[in-house]
């Protein structure tokens, strides 16, 4: 009887052994993977405190917390108007990312953020992997706040006719390129055409917000364009490390590879900007890199390691694909909304 309960109590726990080591590499390869992520997780005991009422910063119960600010700042003109410009992006980057990952844009997902503003041109759902599908898909909703935060701060623009088909991004790439790709590039083919495609929009909103930031006035605006950088930053940072990570890779069915498409990019950014270098490739030369001691560009900035700042004019010359801010077209086809971009439309 001994002897037989002894064996009974290893068996099982060995056999709790081995069910707890299953289970942890359950865990491990989903989190390393992506795949079998649930988006409706939320357990109770690892929620890291995200749910309690007073982790709000601004919840006035919460002593402990910072106070927030007095009542009735202003909102001054000049922010009110840069604010308003930087919509134009955060609309192409809404509908660019929403349509991309689940087939469906700003019309569906918040309607009331659009401001009767007309539906893209050449929106489709991009053929993405999981991983891919599921990044996308964050950063459309994240789009999706930044739209409702900047309405809700400094009033809202119309959304403006936007061009994000296959044709006017093929545009863009046989542009970079000096001749036409064949077949025509497609940014909804596959995962990397389409993270290829992100690398040619984003970076543009992010050069906005620096180049805003010295001239924002009021705090409330400070605060928001603070928080809008952090994750316009971020997003272009993780499709940086997504296509560093594949730098020598063959962009199928062609013969260059990321890094190459990424250089030619930047060089017509550059080019169509007309203000220096302001953007750069995932590989540079030594004396491009940080601190003059690296190839590797994971994140694009200048000599002291500071992120590239953009004038309103520069990036409509670079969206509009024409070189001159007063000559709409490219993703804008009619031209930006709101004060600045409109000022522009029209002049010569």
């Amino acid at each position: 009887m001994t002897i037989l309960l002894s064996n009974s109590l290893s068996f099982l726990s060995f056999s709790q052994m081995l069910i707890s080591i299953l289970i942890l590499l359950g865990v491990i390869r989903s989190v390393h993977s992506g795949v079998g992520i649930n988006p409706n997780y939320n357990s109770s005991g690892d929620d890291l405190g995200l749910y309690d009422p007073g982790y709000d910063s601004y919840n006035p119960n919460n002593p402990a917390c910072q106070s927030p600010p007095p009542v009735g700042l202003p909102i001054y003109n000049i922010d009110t108007m840069l604010l308003q410009f930087a919509q134009n992006i955060e609309h192409l980057e809404a509908d660019f990312f929403l349509w991309g990952a689940l087939g469906y844009g700003l019309d569906k997902v918040a309607p009331q953020l659009t401001l009767g503003g007309p539906p893209p041109i050449g929106a489709r759902k991009a053929n993405l992997d999981k991983l891919t599908q599921h990044i996308i898909t964050e950063f459309g909703f994240e789009e999706v706040g930044h739209l409702r935060a900047l309405k809700a701060t400094v009033g809202g623009i119309p959304r403006p006719l936007m061009d994000i088909s296959p044709e006017n991004f093929a545009k863009v790439v046989n542009e970079a390129f000096g001749y036409e790709l064949k077949p025509p590039f497609d940014p909804y083919r596959d995962s990397l055409s389409y993270m290829l495609a992100s690398y040619i929009i984003p970076y543009m909103g992010l050069n906005g917000y620096v180049g805003a930031n010295p001239q924002i006035r009021g705090y409330v605006s400070k605060r928001l364009l603070a928080g809008l950088l952090g994750v316009e930053a971020g997003q272009d940072a993780v499709i940086r490390m997504y296509l560093y990570e594949r730098a020598m890779m063959t962009v199928h069915p062609y013969n260059f590879t990321v890094a190459q498409f990424t250089n030619r990019v930047s060089i017509l950014r550059n080019k169509l900007g007309m203000c220096g270098i302001k953007d750069e490739g995932i590989i540079v030369l030594p004396k491009l890199g940080a601190e003059g001691r690296t190839c590797t560009n994971v994140l694009s900035s200048n000599r002291d390691s500071l992120s590239y700042a953009r004038t309103p004019a520069e990036i409509l010359r670079v969206l509009y694909e024409t070189g001159n801010e007063h000559i709409p077209g490219g993703f804008y086809p009619k031209g930006g909304n709101g004060e600045v971009a409109r000022m522009y439309l029209g002049k010569t």
